[in-house]
């Protein structure tokens, strides 16, 4: 539902409805993920068992992700692919998050019950340890695209080493 709200704002926007779509999908894709990192910390401390809520939360984190990307492609360059190529090879902020989708697509591609099977419980799981750079290379992407340092994106940057920094913790111990 946040996704249809970010796309009215941009289609109604005065302004720069793109850049509403843009940094409205981006922020949505981030939050998603954080959240979906957020369930084993709650359930660690809290006691709050919300592990049923995981998957969807990184498939949704997904999928504005990829609106994210398609607006990009689509609005932003006009599907200008030698301009596509060179943005992402030029620009630093726009590496580091093509990086991060690229190491979100196969947990996507994964998430399902089958693919556990298929792979096994321990590859499937060493795949899904993909989402912890995945994470802090968004909230990076996210702090070096703006002009000036906001604190919003510093707090899902802070956020991202926080909860990645915990399950290193929780790791090394076990």
């Amino acid at each position: 539902m946040p996704g249809v709200f970010v796309a009215w704002d941009g289609v109604t926007a005065i302004a720069d409805g793109v850049d509403i779509l843009l940094h409205g999908f981006g922020s949505l894709a981030l939050q998603f993920l954080l959240a979906s990192l957020v369930v084993t910390p709650l359930l660690r401390f809290a006691r709050i068992n919300l592990i049923k809520f995981r998957k969807a939360l990184g498939l949704l984190s997904v999928i504005y992700l990829s609106l994210h990307f398609a607006v990009w492609l689509l609005l932003d360059l006009q599907l200008r692919w030698g301009l596509i190529g060179s943005e992402i090879v030029k620009r630093p902020y726009l590496t580091i998050g093509f990086a991060a989708f690229l190491m979100l697509l196969p947990l996507a591609a994964t998430s399902w019950q089958g693919a556990v099977a298929r792979m096994g419980t321990q590859g499937w799981a060493r795949l899904h340890r993909l989402v912890y750079p995945a994470v802090i290379l968004g909230a990076v992407h996210f702090v070096m695209q703006e002009k000036v340092w906001l604190s919003q994106a510093l707090v899902y940057l802070a956020a991202a080493l926080f909860l990645v920094s915990l399950r290193f913790l929780w790791i090394r111990r076990w």
